[in-house]
């Protein structure tokens, strides 16, 4: 299994994308700024697109996705992500004011994205041995995280969260776990508005991480622009002990 990073920053400026990652050659999940990267020859080669949550940096991706492959698509490509999820995006996007609808298009019969409802706890099996999970997390708005078991190893990705033992559950229950990418957002001095908008900091994470019964190297992602320098120093002592590296666009992990 091989995890392409196409965007980890939590928001946008130069070399900034945000959050998208690569699974293999057909699995996308998120389609934040970094699905602008790809070229549509890989574009066309994705087949399932699993949306984390609602928000803007999350999903505004597969707008342009979807617009990109339209001609050229041989299959429809299945959207998973939980109800509330794909009720904001037929709402508020593919609602033909702010973009067609291609669950429409070309024709409703035969349309370009197919909306799936994911439902947390149950798996999604895939080409190539690999199996998809997903999982409730605490944020703002509803969402999951995700795990991706291959042959060889388990990723698995905490989506936009904050503590919460649904997620040291949901991790718990894994088999193994060789890879958790997992946000921190802001750093301590933030913390107030971290709790607000229900993201970690290097400090709320630290307290969280004796909870999980695994102890896979960690991938820092989302971190607000302007404050990786600072997020990263506070790690450097409240991580003191784990595996962990900030990540970088256009980074590649393999299990």
């Amino acid at each position: 299994m091989r995890i392409n990073v196409l965007g980890c920053s939590g928001g946008v400026g130069p070399g900034l994308r945000t959050t998208s990652l690569l699974i293999d050659d057909d699995l996308l999940i998120d389609a934040g700024t970094g699905v602008g990267d790809l070229t549509i020859g890989q574009m066309r080669d994705i087949e399932h697109v699993v949306i984390t949550h609602s928000h803007l940096d999350h999903t505004c991706g597969l707008a342009f996705l979807a617009d990109n492959v339209f001609d050229d698509t041989i299959r429809p490509i299945s959207v998973h992500a939980a109800p509330e999820t794909l009720q904001a995006l037929t709402t508020h996007i593919f609602n033909w004011v702010v973009w067609p609808d291609f669950s429409a298009l070309p024709t409703p019969e035969n349309p370009l994205l197919r909306w799936m409802p994911l439902t947390p706890g149950q798996p999604l099996p895939l080409s190539r041995g690999r199996q998809l999970h997903t999982f409730a997390v605490e944020h703002t708005v509803p969402a999951v995280g995700v795990a991706v078991q291959g042959e060889r190893g388990t990723f698995a990705f905490s989506g936009d969260t904050t503590a919460s033992d649904l997620l040291w559950s949901a991790l718990n229950a894994l088999p193994r776990l060789d890879l958790l990418m997992i946000e921190v957002a802001f750093p301590d001095e933030e913390a107030a508005l971290a709790l607000a908008s229900r993201h970690f900091t290097p400090g709320m994470l630290a307290r969280e991480l004796p909870k999980l019964r695994h102890r896979p190297r960690l991938l820092l992602t989302h971190p607000k622009p302007g404050s990786e320098a600072l997020i990263a120093a506070q790690c450097r002592v409240r991580l003191d002990g784990w595996d962990y590296h900030h990540l970088q666009t256009g980074e590649c992990f393999t299990l």
